[in-house]
């Protein structure tokens, strides 16, 4: 059940994760590939294109709104991300790369 946050087409998951509205993906989603590629609205449009720009600017804009604590989520996801990767160890490809000096 999604909560409204007062943004026309941003709305809170169960989690309390802010969602485009009719979708699943994840405001911050959507900001991770406008700031990794620099995309402008019309392309993260052209991208996604099940996305309208309203609900793309609305999305930019509750990004903006809230951006310390959605950075904050961004890292702590990106440290849980590290921590998964550190443990795995590497796998035998790596590993033979590794040997041959490609990596």
């Amino acid at each position: 059940m999604a909560v409204d946050t007062g943004y026309e087409h941003i709305a809170l998951d169960a989690a309390q994760v802010p969602i485009i509205s009719g979708t699943t993906m994840k405001v911050i989603e959507l900001v991770l590939a406008q700031l990794a590629y620099g995309w402008s609205p019309e392309e993260l449009q052209f991208q996604f294109p099940d996305l309208t720009l309203g609900q793309i600017y609305s999305a930019l804009a509750y990004y903006w709104d809230h951006r310390d604590s959605l950075d904050q989520d961004i890292e702590r996801r990106l440290q849980a991300v590290n921590q998964i990767r550190a443990s795995a160890g590497h796998t035998p490809l790596v590993a033979r790369l590794r040997a041959k000096g490609l990596i």
